[in-house]
């Protein structure tokens, strides 16, 4: 009989807190404890579940980072310009500068392209593969025309680069991320070969097209030249007295000074045409490596501990949920039968 009235006054007290309108956290704790084995099997589940599938199912991804800085180009152009400008010459070279503009070039499908011709050594695809064969086809035959193949490789080593700039200190971090840690170092230091192959030729191009613009200028000013040293030396041959003439005087300063402005012009675009010959054979890097990638130790991604903690506790809470449906059922349940 006793036994009998302990279970009557557990049903009731746990069927009216359901019927109720307010539960006490004693309620609770009763809900909880009758339900624990399913509020601590849920998770568990979850969680054997989650390390599966983070070992046996996910691919890791490892990041390698870099940090460069650009070698800025020599102001020995820009100063010469600025001599020219005052003789009336606008030079070509004063814009030098807007050339390092890393985040559009460094994700500027023109540098991926460079990148896919490239060949590097993976475990899992071989020695001496193409990028591109990597990030598409890989061991298997291609199903696809290469200008597709082409264009979802540069999609792909684009989502894997990222860059990121200081702007106090002009500091570039490169980032890349893929499948194998030796693989995405030596992708890293590729991609600042590449960057720095670009710099050049964009420079040595800028270059050329300077040095063409000043022995332009430096063809037409020695004309200019002559002729203005005709027009002195034909003026002095008609006035050989001009002592007593102030109007003879002050066209002769006149003649003189625009052949010593000429003369200086053509100095100085003179001296320009030796920089700008220097400065097209010149070797030096124009990216500076202040970081150089190291191969990964550990894997970025995915977050396996993350995952399974995320997992523990959305188990727990889907446990607590099922424990108080499931409670909820019993007691109505119960309330059914003791109707009947």
């Amino acid at each position: 009989m006793t036994n009998e009235k302990s279970k009557i006054h557990d049903h009731q007290s746990t069927s009216d807190y359901f019927q109720g309108n307010t539960i006490s956290p004693s309620d609770i704790l009763v809900v909880l404890a009758r339900q624990i084995k399913m509020i601590l099997t849920i998770p568990s589940l979850t969680c054997i579940i989650t390390i599966i599938y983070a070992i046996y199912f996910t691919t890791p991804i490892y990041e390698s980072t870099s940090k460069i800085i650009s070698s800025s180009p020599s102001n020995t152009l820009s100063q010469s310009a600025g001599l020219a400008a005052q003789f009336g010459i606008s030079l070509p070279i004063s814009r030098s500068r807007t050339q390092w503009v890393y985040p559009e070039v460094v994700k500027s499908r023109t540098l991926a392209r460079s990148m896919l011709k490239r060949k590097f050594d993976t475990k899992k695809y071989g020695p001496n593969k193409h990028l591109l064969q990597i990030l598409t086809y890989g061991n298997e035959k291609p199903g696809l025309g290469l200008d597709t193949l082409e264009i979802l490789a540069v999609d792909k080593f684009l989502s894997m680069v990222q860059l990121t700039e200081n702007q106090r200190t002009g500091i570039y971090t490169i980032t890349l991320s893929a499948f194998e840690p030796h693989f995405v170092s030596e992708l890293n230091a590729a991609l600042i070969e590449e960057l720095d192959i670009h710099q050049r030729e964009y420079n040595q191009a800028k270059t050329s097209e300077t040095r063409q613009f000043i022995e332009e200028r430096i063809n037409s000013t020695e004309k200019e030249l002559k002729v203005a040293e005709g027009a002195l030396k034909d003026f002095r041959i008609r006035n050989r007295r001009i002592e007593n003439s102030p109007a003879l005087q002050l066209e002769e300063q006149r003649f003189t000074r625009e052949v010593s402005v000429l003369t200086g012009v053509v100095t100085t675009l003179k001296q320009q045409l030796e920089t700008a010959k220097i400065e097209e054979v010149k070797k030096s890097n124009y990216v500076i490596t202040l970081d150089p990638p190291e191969a990964p130790l550990e894997s970025s991604k995915p977050k396996k501990k993350r995952m399974v903690i995320l997992a523990g506790l959305l188990g727990i809470g889907f446990g607590i949920i099922i424990g108080f449906f499931r409670e909820y059922i019993r007691n109505f349940s119960d309330d059914e039968k003791e109707k009947i």
